[in-house]
């Protein structure tokens, strides 16, 4: 009689280090803005395993999206990279927001939470303001935070819904740039979160697309304005992330199917996009500017 060989990952398989895509046929869909907790498999933000090499010491960072998702990955890096935190996120963020915070304090940096919307102008002004009075300073501004919703057919996409991807996508980037250059110093850097969406768009996310393009335009543009004053601007550009916007907004069938097709054959976690996210804010890319960084698991079309 033979028994069944029980195969164990390979830890030095990059394939085999994030979650499977058999693992998330227990995801129902979540409401709108989805919190960590309600998911059925936790993204790894590098809680338990992200390692600082103090490239960010002493510098202050505003992260919108900061409360889960790529966000808390970004800012649990930034905190032990030596970085203290202002965290953006909606006000009904607020539980996960906390969680992102206290991990910032465990590594032992100051964090603070400015809950509010970014369709506000005078909220993404505000958070300058805040950022400066309460650090001193501003050095590294990076924009995570944005809105999708998942349709099949192009009339169900509303005037308003179209106006929100916009107004949250775009209009709070440029609103967050152009107040935050006000106080920049020479050294800082700007880092935007493009996406695979603005090359190889895919039809059902039609307004989210269209915005993750323009992110690539804006910041190859403001790049060069910025570098009058010293302070360079890049984009990173994800493929799919497995966060919590992701059972949000998309339909339970593509969510089971999320990050398959990638040569991965799974998303990437929040953990493997954050280092790229250092690099653009520390020294070591001093000669790094209007530049999107792609990682998408294989799914480049750059």
């Amino acid at each position: 009689m033979s028994s069944k060989v029980i195969q164990e990952p390979n830890a030095a398989d990059p394939k085999e280090q994030g979650t499977q895509p058999e693992a998330q046929q227990q995801q129902e869909k979540i409401a709108y803005p989805g919190l960590s907790g309600e998911m059925a498999v936790q993204p790894d933000c590098g809680e338990q395993s992200y390692k600082g090499l103090g490239r960010l010491e002493g510098k202050v960072a505003l992260i919108t999206g900061g409360d889960s998702g790529i966000g808390r990955a970004v800012a649990i890096a930034f905190a032990r990279e030596g970085a203290d935190v202002v965290l953006s996120h909606l006000p009904d963020e607020e539980q996960d927001g906390a969680e992102t915070k206290k991990w910032v304090i465990d590594a032992g940096k100051r964090a603070i939470q400015i809950p509010g919307d970014l369709q506000d102008p005078a909220y993404c002004k505000s958070l300058i303001t805040r950022t400066v009075e309460e650090f001193g300073k501003i050095d590294l501004l990076i924009n995570v935070a944005a809105y999708q919703m998942s349709h099949e057919d192009v009339q169900e996409f509303s005037d308003q819904e179209f106006d929100r991807t916009f107004k949250t996508n775009v209009y709070a980037l440029f609103w967050l740039c152009r107040a935050a250059l006000q106080h920049m110093k020479p050294g800082s850097a700007i880092v935007n979160t493009a996406s695979i969406q603005a090359y190889d768009p895919s039809p059902n996310l039609l307004p989210y697309a269209a915005t993750k393009a323009a992110i690539v335009n804006f910041t190859k543009g403001l790049s060069q304005l910025a570098m009058k004053q010293a302070v360079r601007v890049n984009a990173v550009a994800p493929g799919p992330v497995w966060t919590p916007l992701i059972p949000a907004t998309m339909p339970e069938e593509k969510v089971k199917q999320f990050g398959k097709t990638t040569s991965f054959g799974r998303a990437a976690q929040p953990v493997e996009i954050a280092p790229v996210f250092v690099f653009l804010s520390s020294n070591e890319a001093r000669f790094v500017t209007g530049e999107i960084y792609g990682i998408t698991g294989g799914q480049s079309p750059f």
